[in-house]
């Protein structure tokens, strides 16, 4: 297999004081498979990244005295200015049977919570154990154990407690800037999904996230398609617990990541409706409880139906989200328009305990355009234009604006792929 990705991404503000930056990454992987003995295979990948041209964004912004979020993430976070470097991707030993399989190495992830989050120019990848068990064709039970993670916007294999604090660490419960980065004790993650496939288009799953020493996260989804002269219909439920387990991550409470007494719940919907071209969808989120809901941005995406590319709604003790989707997909043309159209209110900005960014409750804007030429196999173009706009009626500090909102951003993506896979 050998794949291709090409990546432009920029960022301007409303605010001339903030400082805008640009990149343009290109990223190339070439890896593959073999099989022997029946049931045994091995796998490998290595990955190219190289920093084409771009903007100083390295630099801190000189009003907030904060560091980059966007572009810095195409890259290698714990060395922004390194311009090549490459990293050994994937290497697994699998073993697989009809109804059973075991694999062992480094490994591409995709589960609830840890996930490759593929938005910049390499997925999230993870080292460890991965097993599967079906004992019937519409049920499967799975499970990881995850010591090591390569997180996308880095070239190096890292210890899970030390991938916290990659990305922006955001205040502490008093107020304080956060500083768990290096201080978080955790050894492993665990994961065990159950996934059924139920009669008359239901599908129910369940999953258990635990981060050891840190928390646990419960997960329960339960969807439902059904098809009529109006078009498809899939309607969704989820609703979610999580617990602080240990010392949330460090005993010292500056150096905390999570509260272990914190307990928080979450519940998501959605009502999907698909004919011919078109696609919409419209979603909710509600999250309360005690405390911060935490997942850690540099382990992948947020599972709720209302998530919007470009940005997380973790962190907070209360998030109200409601999101509209509308796709239209050309009938004789490999073109693709699509749209989002998000708000989400947060908790007061004073707020430090609830309110872990200092983000101001904000509306989003997502437009994007995919093509997909018929004569090159797997070649497609990506872009993507995002707005974000505080909800809020009030004049926000320019820290409370750089990385969060009053921004326009702008994603142009190549992607080509040679394989089976």
């Amino acid at each position: 297999d050998v794949s291709f990705r090409s990546f432009w991404m920029n960022t301007s503000y409303t605010n001339e004081e903030l400082k805008p930056d640009y990149a343009l990454g290109i990223s190339t992987a070439a890896g593959g498979k073999l099989s022997f003995a029946k049931h045994w295979e091995v796998q490998g990948g290595y990955r190219i990244f190289a920093n084409v041209f771009s903007s100083p964004f390295w630099e801190i912004d000189p009003t907030t005295r904060q560091s980059n979020r966007y572009e810095s993430g195409l890259f290698n976070l714990l060395d922004p200015k390194d311009r090549f470097f490459g990293r050994l991707e994937l290497l697994s030993l699998s073993y697989t049977q009809p109804k059973f399989g075991i694999k062992l190495g480094k490994m591409g992830i995709q589960t609830e919570w840890v996930n490759s989050q593929d938005g910049r120019l390499s997925p999230t990848v993870v080292e460890g154990m991965q097993a599967w068990y079906s004992p019937i064709a519409s049920w499967k039970i799975s499970a990881w154990g995850i010591t090591r993670m390569n997180i996308r916007g880095s070239k190096d294999w890292i210890p899970v407690g030390e991938t916290l604090g990659l990305f922006p660490q955001g205040r502490s419960l008093s107020g304080t800037p956060a500083a768990y980065y290096g201080n978080t004790n955790s050894s492993w993650v665990g994961i065990w999904e159950v996934e059924g496939k139920l009669k008359e288009g239901r599908l129910l799953r369940f999953s258990q996230t635990i981060a050891e020493n840190l928390f646990a996260t419960y997960w329960i989804t339960y969807e439902k398609t059904k098809k009529n002269s109006l078009g498809s219909w899939n309607s969704g439920i989820q609703t979610g617990l999580q617990q602080g387990i240990g010392e949330g991550g460090n005993r010292d409470l500056v150096k905390q990541y999570k509260n272990p007494s914190d307990v928080n719940f979450a519940f998501s919907a959605k009502l999907n409706w698909k004919k011919g071209a078109w696609e919409t969808q419209l979603s909710a989120t509600q999250i309360a409880g005690k405390g911060r809901w935490l997942s850690p941005r540099e382990w992948g995406k947020d599972a709720w139906y209302t998530f919007i590319p470009r940005e997380r709604n973790e962190g907070f003790e209360t998030v109200t989200a409601v999101v509209g989707y509308a796709s239209y997909l050309f009938k004789n043309h490999p073109l693709q328009l699509y749209s989002y159209m998000g708000i989400h209110v947060l908790p007061k900005l004073e707020d430090a305990a609830a309110n872990k960014y200092n983000f101001p409750s904000y509306r989003q804007h997502n437009f994007g355009v995919r093509y997909a030429p018929k004569k090159i196999k797997n070649l497609d173009f990506h872009l993507i234009f995002v707005s974000k706009v505080p909800l809020t009626a009030s004049t926000l500090n320019p820290v409370q604006q750089y990385n969060k909102v009053d921004l326009w951003h702008f994603n142009g993506l190549i992607n080509w792929k040679l394989g089976k896979n």
